[in-house]
């Protein structure tokens, strides 16, 4: 991963397994929220493959490509939602603009999709007249309305209480169990990290590498690497009771 002659990241090598909560960790700067944009086909690699059960993205053509972004869901670390439009209309956007579904089709898909997420009865509420952490659901209510196969969340719990972060990440284990979906979060919260995450690699930004992978309570037990232990014991407590 380059800016011009800059390389971020180098050598990078791993497999993301269908059924995992895959987390991207790092310090600052370290480029985590640049391999998202990489994995999600906003930005081409400077050198290498991303592959998709087996078809390689930026080698396919742009229908194939097109095919694959719909199966993707991306939850933005903002939420992201369209602020002139209700909770309905912004969850309602993608299943307009890629399906044949009828109004009172899509009307019912959208109120399903809403209350997965704990916003039944929000319909008509505007991103504006909600909190943060209900911004974040209907994000995330907007992400799952097409039954994507892959979810891609970008530090979901930034701007969160400890209370609506923790509520997030058990929606998230609910949605994974309900739907099969295959998700990948970045973010550098231990208490997620660590809850709902089975996978993971961390990313070190003076090597430029990946310099751990595994799933973050065993790291947290066995790695060695100073860096990485550091990153997950900045709070004693965290880790301990999540088993």
């Amino acid at each position: 991963m380059a800016y011009g002659d800059f390389v971020l990241q180098s050598n990078l090598n791993f497999t993301v397994n269908r059924g995992d909560i895959f987390i991207i960790m790092g310090g600052s700067g370290c480029g985590k929220s640049t391999l998202l944009r990489h994995l999600i086909g906003l930005k081409k690699p400077k050198q290498g493959k991303v592959f998709y059960d087996g078809i390689s993205f930026w080698d396919s053509d742009l229908e194939i490509q097109e095919s694959l972004l719909r199966s993707f869901g991306v939850l933005f670390q903002s939420g992201a939602l369209w602020s002139s439009m209700t909770l309905a209309e912004n969850v309602a956007l993608p299943l307009t603009q890629y399906t044949q579904l009828s109004k009172s089709e899509i009307q019912e898909i959208v109120s399903f999709k809403l209350s997965l997420v704990g916003l039944s009865g929000f319909e008509n509420f505007y991103p504006s007249e909600i909190s943060g952490g209900m911004r974040k659901r209907a994000g995330l209510a907007r992400a799952i309305a097409l039954d994507p196969q892959i979810l891609f969340f970008d530090e979901p719990s930034a701007g969160l209480d400890p209370i609506s972060a923790r509520r997030l990440d058990d929606l998230i284990l609910e949605i994974r169990e309900s739907m099969g979906a295959t998700i990948i979060v970045v973010t550098h919260d231990l208490a997620s990290i660590f809850t709902i995450g089975n996978n993971s690699i961390f990313l070190d930004l003076e090597t430029k590498t990946v310099i751990a992978r595994g799933e973050p309570k065993k790291l947290l037990a066995e790695c060695t690497n100073p860096k990485v232990k550091a990153f997950l014991t900045r709070d004693k407590t965290i880790g301990e009771g999540y088993e």
